[in-house]
């Protein structure tokens, strides 16, 4: 009998001063490991991100990974020396997943693959990435390596680089991964013939021996073009997968694996909608199905209306998340490609209040440090959502190449051309301007999260929308309030 060649997958670990499992799994590694077990491979799946591990518990760190709301977690972590670029940063620089030597001892019992498959998050996650690789180099230094992922399709050249992969897989890889593991491991594997999305084999999840949770992706890529976002580079055209094929996949996550909780991957869920997620929620609802569904990327809030709420309630979505990002007009005719306005939020808000969904539910982005930011902007965006009865998640901006705030943040000099990835971390504020320090930006995420706290316990808001921006305003100076930096991209707002 022919011998089955044996695959090793790697999800490395985050290595950031912060982290939380909301609902995070390589998708992209799940499918291709899917893709590859179809033509013969034998699989295995190393993922550093498990906080279900079965190592963990036998190493008595079960009292870390408890799971909180909806399956999501804290990760374990080890605090590792912090890279020069951070030194003033006045936080732990740590290695999140598993523990160094249960990844030692992993690769040890797993034995020797044929080749090594190893994904990759945000760019300036790239030290998990060089370490995984490491690791397997010096166990098994003659066993090739492929990288893809985020980190080495937005950098090519810096993951070719610094990796030490033996090659770097750009792009999304489902219908050239066979192709590129027989060319670099030297196999015989037999290609998949996949001409779309709805060819690709559902993703790996037996290869988990715990899934607190699933996610999904009805669609890849996205239609809009928002100047901080990569999706379009990431996963290229926007294509969506028939709706049936999408609720047989909802099916087959809950009665084979005995999910409840689904998180969408989608960067465009509401695009199409008639089309696409009304269909999906109806099969949803015709299967029986009992789920709590969640959407970290952010919904279209112009989309929204009190039929959508409903049905959306109506099939179990708990987590809803909106994409505000800015109050200001300018922004998001130009930067934001249209996709919401004030207006459009406070009809989405009060839809979903309607619906039944209560302030523990409802979320919406809020962008910080962005180029050419006036920090008033980001205040008068928390005062505006909080006035709504909508939680506050800031995001601090981070420079992704490809995209025209990466280009601004170039041309302004915020990075040089040469610069390390780790530059563009959004916990180090890599685009704040001069005047204001990490320390300003603390204090705004201390006031959000004031406001959150307000808005659970109570119910409601604290004041009205002026009395509360006039409320946070008090905390800064002018001078931090409106100097916009040196980016310029709109008007500044008005205290």
């Amino acid at each position: 009998m022919k011998r089955r060649p044996k695959l090793l997958l790697i999800n490395p670990w985050i290595t950031d001063f912060a982290a939380y499992d909301f609902w995070s799994k390589p998708l992209g590694l799940l499918y291709l490991a899917s893709v590859l077990e179809k033509v013969g491979a034998r699989v295995v799946l190393l993922d550093c991100m498990d906080r279900h591990h079965p190592a963990l518990a036998a190493s008595g760190l079960q009292h870390k990974i408890k799971d909180r709301r909806y399956g999501t977690g804290k990760y374990v972590r080890e605090i590792i020396a912090k890279p020069e670029v951070f030194a003033k940063i006045p936080r732990y620089f740590a290695r999140y997943g598993l523990p160094l030597n249960i990844f030692r001892d992993e690769l040890r019992r797993l034995g020797r693959p044929d080749g090594v498959l190893v994904t990759s998050g945000m760019t300036y996650w790239y030290p998990g990435v060089q370490t995984a690789i490491r690791e397997v180099r010096t166990l098994y230094p003659d066993v090739p390596v492929l990288l893809g992922g985020i980190y080495a399709t937005l950098m090519p050249e810096h993951a070719a680089t610094h990796s030490g992969a033996d090659e770097v897989v750009v792009g999304e890889a489902e219908p050239r991964i066979v192709e590129r593991v027989n060319t670099v491991a030297g196999l015989d594997l037999q290609p998949l013939k996949l001409n779309g999305v709805d060819d690709y084999p559902f993703p790996a999840w037996h290869l988990y021996s715990r899934l607190p949770y699933a996610v999904i992706m009805t669609s890849r890529g996205c239609p809009l073009r928002c100047s901080f976002c990569a999706s379009f580079a990431i996963s290229g055209r926007f294509r969506m997968r028939e709706p049936q094929s999408v609720i047989e996949e909802f099916i087959w996550l809950a009665r084979r694996f005995n999910i409840q909780d689904i998180a969408f991957y989608d960067d465009a869920l509401l695009t199409n909608l008639q089309r696409h997620l009304v269909p999906i929620m109806q099969g949803i609802r015709r299967a029986g199905l009992t789920l709590r569904l969640h959407t970290p990327n952010g919904l279209q809030c112009k989309l929204i209306d009190p039929e959508l709420a409903k049905e959306m309630y109506a099939t179990g979505f708990r987590s809803i998340r909106l994409s505000l990002e800015s109050v200001d007009d300018e922004r998001q005719k130009k930067d934001m490609s249209k996709k919401v306005t004030a207006e459009s939020f406070v009809r989405a808000a009060q839809a979903f209040h309607a619906a039944g969904f209560s302030v523990h539910d409802i979320d919406a982005y809020v962008m910080m440090a962005l180029p050419g930011q006036p920090l008033i902007e980001v205040l008068r965006t928390m005062a505006f959502v909080h006035a709504q009865r909508v939680g506050i998640r800031l995001a601090a901006f981070s420079p992704i190449p490809g995209t025209v705030d990466y280009q601004r943040a170039l041309v302004a000099g915020y990075l040089p051309s040469d610069f390390d990835p780790l530059m563009t971390n959004n916990s180090a504020l890599p685009i704040k301007p001069a005047h204001l320090d990490y320390e300003t930006f603390n204090r705004v995420a201390l006031l959000a999260k004031t406001l959150n706290q307000y808005l659970r316990e109570h119910g409601k808001p604290m004041d009205r929308e002026k009395p509360v921006l006039d409320r946070l305003c008090r905390s800064f100076t002018e001078h931090e309030l409106y100097e916009a930096g040196d980016v310029p991209h709109a008007s500044a707002p008005v205290c």
